[in-house]
């Protein structure tokens, strides 16, 4: 027997976007994921705000964006090794703790974003 035909073209755009929300949704289970998600939710709008250009807005809301997709993957790592090796392994906890760390350098780099965008704002706005 076969496999089923893949869908092609735009009559895959729904099944994917569905993927996609049942994607969020199991991640949404994670409790890091909803507290980034929360600061996300302040940081979007702040973006606009302390940006004062297009690019500077976009940088900002691209390194939260960043930090969130990063997230996705390492839980996307982690919960593909539990289910192979359920068991402890130095190799498992070796791609464990190179997840975390794509998660903390991302949170680096959009720290560092921030704040230079903070000081610029501030700058500009002869706070500083």
């Amino acid at each position: 027997m076969s496999p089923p035909e893949k869908k092609r073209g735009f009559t895959r755009l729904l099944p994917a976007f569905m993927f996609s929300l049942q994607g969020l949704r199991q991640a949404w289970a994670e409790s890091v994921f909803v507290f980034e998600c929360c600061i996300a939710v302040v940081l979007y709008p702040l973006a606009f705000f302390i940006g004062n250009t297009w690019f500077e807005v976009s940088m900002l809301c691209a390194s939260v964006t960043a930090v969130l997709v990063v997230e996705l993957l390492n839980t996307n790592i982690e919960s593909a090794i539990d289910r192979v090796v359920p068991q402890w392994h130095p190799l498992s906890e070796r791609s464990k703790d190179l997840g975390s760390a794509a998660v903390f350098l991302t949170l680096v780099l959009c720290a560092c974003i921030w704040l230079a965008a903070v000081i610029s704002w501030l700058r500009h706005h002869s706070l500083l």
